[in-house]
């Protein structure tokens, strides 16, 4: 395998993991990137740019990053509130009067960052158009009733999270969630990364092809293998967990250029890893110019534990804090202090506060892994012993 990119000295472990990931554990084109105390120390790209073609990654390809978009999002509500626009303990309801619906009204902003609004699913999926149109999906979780007394415990809102932020900062500032990030973001920050990809990206042809694989025999006892009662729940159609993921019913395409177009912030950021990297290492201090993203109280804020224990979602114990998915047995990151977002199917970034870390990582080849991808496990495994 033909590995790109740069490496600094004591790192190596990661680009010997990178290798692996493609000798044996079946990835097909990849980046990762990491960020130490501010500083790019890792930039590796390789595989092809789209999973079932032959062009060659190149050191610009972006991809679709699925639920690692979350983390991404989440940064803009925190943002706000940094500002002092947003407040995350009024209710949702103060800023959204319409999602006040169905007993929602004592709902907290902070409830909509932790997965604890209670209403990860809808009484009806949304077709691929609705989700996208940027009015059916805010109106639909509005006018939902609670799975559960919002507040009281948390399961993951795996597509409904799209439209709860957004929404939400439409109604603080008047502005997408999407160009918030653009402009006071990605632009000052020189970061690679679209929650909606503007057609100057697309046209460019930066973005590749995400395909489903299946992990080869070499994989092995690496070969995830999810307990029974989470098999039987996302195989039961009545199930709050297929119910959940089937928010939007049929599944979009994600090469469709509609759907890359649209703003789902739970779910199709389009990026590098190298701007994921520099994202997280900007959201816990400096990095290389001088741009930061958030205060140390805010990187407080969205490394404290909100929620933990059984979701009701993803059926195993799960943890969060404000926006962000930390470290536990289900989603491992590098240490307990690290906060992030793993994405379905492979994609995984976090940053590590006390480890001064950033770390990105995207694929195109998308595995059945939800959480905790085996390919992504074996780079921060590598990552960590480097340290």
């Amino acid at each position: 395998m033909d590995i790109q990119g740069v490496v600094a000295e004591g790192f190596e472990p990661v680009r010997d993991a990178f290798v692996r990931n493609f000798e044996v554990l079946g990835d097909r084109g990849a980046a990762v990137a990491v960020y130490r105390d501010g500083r790019k120390v890792v930039d590796l790209w390789g595989g092809t740019r789209d999973a079932d073609g032959t062009e060659p990654w190149t050191e610009d390809t972006a991809q679709v990053v699925r639920s690692a978009t979350k983390g991404v999002a989440a940064a803009v509500p925190l943002l706000l509130h940094q500002r002092g626009l947003l407040d995350l303990d009024a209710p949702v309801g103060s800023y959204w009067p319409e999602f006040k619906a169905g007993g929602k009204e004592k709902t907290l902003v902070r409830d909509l960052l932790a997965h604890r609004a209670g209403i990860p699913a809808l009484d009806r999926g949304l077709t691929a158009a609705e989700a996208a149109d940027g009015v059916s999906g805010p109106r639909a979780v509005a006018a939902q009733h609670p799975f559960w007394e919002p507040g009281t415990g948390h399961g993951y809102h795996a597509q409904t999270y799209s439209w709860l932020l957004s929404e939400l900062v439409l109604r603080v500032t008047g502005r997408t969630l999407g160009s918030v990030l653009a402009e006071d973001i990605a632009e000052p920050l020189g970061l690679d990364f679209w929650i909606g990809l503007p057609e100057s990206q697309a046209e460019a042809g930066r973005v590749g092809r995400v395909a489903p694989v299946e992990p080869p025999e070499s994989a092995g006892t690496l070969r995830t293998r999810p307990r029974r009662n989470v098999s039987e729940a996302y195989a039961d159609p009545g199930s709050l967990t297929r119910r959940a993921f089937a928010a939007i019913d049929p599944l979009p395409d994600e090469n469709d250029a509609a759907y890359r177009a649209a703003e789902l912030p739970a779910s199709n950021g389009i990026g590098t890893a190298r701007a994921l990297a520099r994202f997280y290492g900007a959201t816990i201090g400096v990095v290389e110019d001088g741009a930061r993203i958030f205060t140390p109280a805010t990187t407080g804020l969205a490394a404290r534990e909100h929620a933990a224990g059984p979701d009701r979602v993803l059926v195993v114990n799960t943890r969060f804090g404000a926006g962000y998915m930390l470290h536990g047995p289900a989603s491992p990151l590098l240490s307990p202090a690290s906060f992030g977002h793993p994405g379905r199917g492979g994609s995984l970034a976090f940053a590590d506060p006390e480890a001064g870390i950033g770390f990105g990582y995207v694929t195109n080849a998308l595995a059945r892994s939800v959480t905790a991808d085996p390919r992504a496990q074996a780079l921060v495994r590598a990552l960590r012993s480097a340290l």
